[in-house]
């Protein structure tokens, strides 16, 4: 938070610095009109720019996507036109870096990988980027039935185990034959075999 707000006063301090410098070589009605030009020419890309993302965003969601990219764009361009306003050289460099889309796809890259996926890593756990589990399934150690032994209790082919006693397609003990023990598909649905 420091760091934001050091460069949140180092920014205007250097702005003043070449404000200076720029007046004492162009001259001072020069260096204003230089400063309004690149805001109104700013202001009028940031527009052009804003409703071409409105229309980017409409159509992803009329096409059921989520606009992710298109919000962010949406917000660094907020940004931009911030900076395109404030009256300074360096927050209009800044501003039109955030305006030109060859130059915002960078920006926009950098702020999803550095700001945006940590903080829905932080807030859902792993949930919004999907890597809650990464190291496999809970139990697999080899004792449980998900990683056990194939023939013994519990495993895949162990009692109450898939294919074994009880389990998927092997037979109980209380006289109810399973669907794999069927003749045919009509022995299943008459129930002409069902015990009494």
């Amino acid at each position: 938070m420091l760091r934001i707000i050091a460069l949140l006063l180092l920014i205007p301090l250097v702005d003043m610095v070449m404000l200076v410098v720029v007046a004492g070589k162009l001259g001072a009605v020069p260096t204003v009109l230089l400063v309004v030009l690149t805001g109104l020419i700013g202001m009028l890309l940031v527009r052009a720019e804003g409703r071409h993302t409105i229309a980017k965003i409409q159509r992803k969601v009329l096409q059921g996507e989520a606009p992710t990219d298109e919000l962010l764009d949406g917000a660094l361009l907020l940004i931009a036109g911030a900076l395109l306003l404030t009256p300074g050289l360096v927050t209009d460099v800044i501003g039109f870096v955030l305006v030109i889309p060859p130059t915002r796809y960078p920006v926009r890259l950098a702020l999803k990988k550095w700001v945006v996926t940590p903080y829905l890593e932080k807030k859902t756990g792993g949930f919004a980027t999907g890597s809650v589990y990464v190291g496999g399934f809970p139990n697999d150690d080899g004792d449980g039935p998900v990683g056990g032994d194939s023939s013994g209790p519990g495993g895949f082919g162990g009692p109450g185990g898939i294919g074994g006693i009880g389990g998927i397609g092997g037979s109980t003990d209380d006289g109810v034959r399973d669907i794999g023990e069927a003749q045919d598909l009509d022995d299943v649905e008459d129930g002409d075999d069902r015990p009494e």
